[in-house]
């Protein structure tokens, strides 16, 4: 489903080498590493955002490294959720299938659709200044999965949350993602969190990205945990 090849990315002085990975389709993959590491570069490159310098971004078979971001079918949560102060609810849940010149009624059935999925019906109308930060992580994630994509990129969800919003949003992105089947790569530090939710779990050192076995895993969310 998504595969890069040997892709090479540079951001000024930080580069990229040779990053080759694959997820499988419907996978839930979570993708670790310290903060200035490439993480984010790694979201923007397959959502277009970004160029490469080489190799090959697959997404369902298809090269499309040189494709525009809006051809790629990509739904994307950035970190600061990137909402807009001046729409609604309803307008930012509508916005991806205006863009994408949806019917009316299409547009109305699939903003009623996502609030329900969402439980947050009763916030359409209001606007985003004075949302909670859970309520503001649920708009965007309607926003980037409204125009059903293939793959879903997220960009530490759960890191501004309390803790106890922050388990309910980790349990509304894994019944989100079993419920669409959309393939998804998650980014955090937080090793419990991935644990929680990844089928594949990806660390990335020194500009590789390598996949962690199970047992890396389990020490590495164990290690994460404090002690009781």
């Amino acid at each position: 489903m998504i595969e890069f090849q040997k892709v090479c990315i540079r951001a000024g002085d930080f580069q990229l080498k040779d990053v080759s990975f694959e997820i499988g389709s419907g996978q839930y993959a979570v993708l670790m590493g310290r903060t200035g590491r490439g993480k984010t570069t790694i979201l923007e490159s397959l959502c277009g955002l970004r160029r490469v310098q080489s190799g090959k971004i697959m997404i369902r078979g298809m090269d499309v490294t040189d494709w525009p971001p809006g051809d790629r079918e990509i739904g994307y949560v950035p970190q600061d959720l990137a909402l807009f102060p001046t729409f609604s609810v309803a307008e930012h849940l509508k916005f991806a299938l205006h863009l994408r010149r949806f019917h009316a009624t299409q547009i109305e059935h699939r903003v009623s659709e996502l609030a329900e999925m969402l439980s947050i019906t009763h916030l359409l109308k209001r606007q985003i200044e004075g949302l909670s930060g859970g309520e503001s992580q649920r708009v965007a994630l309607g926003r980037a999965l409204s125009f059903r994509p293939t793959v879903l990129l997220l960009d530490e969800p759960l890191s501004a949350l309390d803790a106890e919003t922050r388990e309910e949003i980790q349990a509304l992105l894994r019944t989100l993602t079993d419920n669409t089947g959309v393939t998804t790569l998650h980014i955090t530090h937080n090793a419990a969190e991935a644990t929680a939710l990844a089928d594949r779990r990806f660390h990335i050192v020194d500009g590789q990205v390598t996949e962690e076995s199970v047992n890396q895993a389990e020490q590495a969310s164990r290690s994460d945990s404090p002690a009781g």
